[in-house]
């Protein structure tokens, strides 16, 4: 693959000197842009999701409108469940619900192997389309859940406060819990692999719940498996990015299980988050999402703040500690690109 050597990401996520500082938001692409309510209005999101040329306009708007140094193909976590027989639907108010969750090992066994290259192609044709139409200087970001996460919403349904169900099947079937998280290694695997050579440059894998686990709970029933698949995605010659919410506690465990760069979430400062990955690694973040609704002075401060304390390191993409909320103002948006972009210019 050939790298465009003017990418400030790509030159960010291999600690490389990059000026300015790259920035792009997880959800830039969502509710709070007109362009794509007014595409919304006429499909729901998995009809997006399902034809590569909305998709690709949906990933393009952030990128055309905020000036932001990545497009992030527009699809979902969940996706990669769909062809693997659970019924995944996405209700108003609620997000996304799962009709037939796993919820005993007999289910897990039901699971169909699926052929990865066609179940999904619509998200690697979504990625052409968005690379062809980008000039090289800003990559296309790849995506997936990590296996724990997936996992979690096949199980609960949906998104849970505690992910009681998801602990009890891992801790009283093991043996189905290690099949479920190695079926899903197999399948995010190949996923991704098909949005690297459909033309992503960088990919994220978000554990989006990691957080609801102890360290000791991540050592034994997620690390094997999420150092399985970044063992796999090391192979596609690509940078990697490793986030989860709530993680400040296991960043090293994250460490340990794969990843070029490390998000870090709001809730842990960056410097000293920084410090727990260590600095032999990129990390990305961690503007507080909500301070998008600050004043002005107020978000500023916050944006300084964060660049601050990268000390203009080699290794940092700036990014929220989460995704861009529904409502959050587009010229709050753009004032942090502009922001970021002059303040390490």
């Amino acid at each position: 693959m050939t790298v465009p050597v003017s990418s400030r990401l790509l030159a960010a996520a291999r600690r490389e000197p990059s000026r300015p500082t790259p920035v792009w938001f997880m959800r830039q692409a969502g509710r709070y842009l007109p362009e794509y309510r007014a595409i919304r209005k006429q499909h729901t999101l998995l009809e997006i999701c399902a034809d590569p040329h909305l998709a690709a306009e949906v990933t393009l708007q952030p990128v055309r409108r905020l000036g932001v140094d990545a497009a992030i193909v527009f699809a979902d976590i969940l996706l990669p469940l769909v062809p693997m027989g659970l019924d995944l639907a996405f209700v108003e108010g609620e997000g996304p619900v799962v009709r037939n969750p796993i919820r005993v090992p007999a289910d897990v066994k039901r699971l169909a192997v699926i052929d990865v290259a066609n179940a999904l192609a619509p998200v690697a044709e979504a990625v052409r389309l968005t690379r062809s139409a980008l000039p090289a200087t800003v990559p296309v970001i790849g995506f997936a859940g990590a296996p724990f996460t997936v996992a979690a919403y096949a199980i609960e349904g949906g998104s849970s406060r505690h992910f009681a169900d998801t602990k009890r099947f891992m801790y009283a079937h093991p043996e189905a819990w290690a099949e479920l998280l190695t079926k899903l290694v197999r399948v995010l695997g190949e996923y991704l692999t098909a949005q690297v050579a459909a033309g992503a440059e960088i990919l994220q894998v978000f554990d989006s719940w990691a957080g609801v686990l102890s360290p000791a709970d991540y050592r034994r029933y997620v690390l094997p498996h999420s150092r399985a698949l970044f063992s796999q995605l090391g192979l596609l010659g690509v940078p990697v990015i490793h986030f989860g919410v709530n993680t400040s506690e296991l960043l090293p465990l994250l460490v340990a299980a794969g990843g070029d760069v490390i998000g870090l979430d709001w809730r842990i400062e960056l410097d000293q988050g920084w410090s727990r990955v260590g600095f032999e690694r990129g990390v990305q973040g961690n503007l507080d999402p909500v301070a998008l609704f600050a004043p002005p002075a107020e978000l500023d401060a916050r944006v300084r703040d964060v660049i601050a304390r990268a000390e203009g390191r080699p290794g940092h993409i700036f990014n929220l500690g989460h995704g861009l909320l529904p409502n959050t103002p587009v010229d709050a948006v753009r004032r942090v690109v502009d922001l970021v972009h002059t303040l390490t210019a």
